[in-house]
């Protein structure tokens, strides 16, 4: 286990069992990590495709990011890629997958909170459109499932900073989170 503090969260890395955790089928899950917000956003789709609203500021679960050091970012991941798992000291991230499809994975290395070492995955993307609140001091990451491309819009209440993150590798053995294909 290793433990790092900067400012008010502490963070732990937790021996969690091998597996993809609680996966998380309705926003209101009783299951999800303490702190994790989940609400579906709305497509208007059309003829020519369709329009979607991705955040607005001091609405919805961006309520409370500040609009002077809120970031908006996009990045674009290959099928079969991982990008995991990174966390926050004092970010908050509120993740909009817009195309594709994702398999989040969330871990709570926060050890005073009372879902510590708690793993969650969630199916997101087209298929199901949920915007996804991350507080600091969960693990998260992802994989992009199927043959498609995924992209990803995150929103940040403050300003990348890079000492405010930290990495943990996605095939990390005190994580042992499974990448591979669950329903083969």
């Amino acid at each position: 286990m290793s433990t790092s503090v900067a400012g008010p969260i502490r963070i732990s890395t937790p021996h969690c069992e091998a597996g993809i955790g609680k996966v998380i089928r309705t926003p209101d899950s009783a299951d999800l990590i303490e702190g994790v917000r989940i609400l579906p956003y709305e497509l208007w789709p059309d003829d020519r495709g369709y329009f979607l609203e991705v955040i607005r500021m001091g609405q919805g679960l961006a309520a409370s990011f500040a609009t002077e050091t809120t970031q908006v970012s996009s990045a674009l991941s290959y099928a079969g890629t991982i990008k995991a798992f990174h966390y926050h000291q004092h970010q908050t991230d509120l993740w909009v997958p817009m195309s594709g499809l994702f398999q989040v994975a969330l871990v709570d290395l926060r050890p005073d909170s009372a879902t510590y070492g708690v793993k969650n995955t969630l199916y997101v993307g087209e298929l199901r459109p949920w915007q996804l609140l991350i507080p600091p001091g969960i693990g998260h990451g992802y994989k992009v499932v199927g043959e498609r491309s995924g992209v990803l819009v995150y929103v940040t209440n403050q300003l990348y900073n890079p000492h405010d993150e930290g990495r943990i590798a996605y095939d990390d053995p005190s994580i042992q989170y499974d990448w591979e294909t669950q329903h083969k």
